[in-house]
């Protein structure tokens, strides 16, 4: 390959190339082993999960999720099996916060809130709609 230079002479061009990423592939891979799948609360693709204590609590963890997500956040409602079940799955897919809706929660219109990794210590936090 050439090219005629400004002197009228063949030239051999040359190209520089540089990846700052490199393949979307390789730096998505690089951010899950840097965070080691425990991404912080803004990029982490479920932000909170909603765990209703029982059934009897499912339209109203439904309506608080439907809120959440019209504010902007990646919020689900996970209300199968046992809630210390969902708790721990919760954990293991390293969800950053789950809210936990029970009756007491009902009553004072506040959501119990888990931080991953905080173990058992809750803290109550105000209802969108409050």
């Amino acid at each position: 390959m050439e090219y005629i230079g400004e002197d009228s002479r063949a030239h051999r061009p040359v190209m520089l190339h540089r990846v700052l990423v490199g393949a979307m592939e390789r730096f998505v891979g690089g951010l899950v082993e840097h965070y080691g799948g425990a991404f912080p609360l803004w990029l982490a693709p479920e932000q909170i999960r909603i765990l209703p204590v029982s059934e009897s609590f499912g339209s109203d963890a439904e309506g608080f999720v439907g809120e959440l997500v019209a504010a902007g956040i990646r919020a689900i409602l996970d209300a199968r099996e046992t809630l210390g079940r969902r708790i721990r799955d919760a954990e293991l897919h390293r969800i950053p916060y789950v809210g936990v809706i029970g009756a007491r929660e009902i009553g004072d219109g506040t959501v119990a809130v888990r931080r991953r990794g905080g173990g058992g210590g809750k803290r109550l936090c105000r209802a969108l709609s409050s």
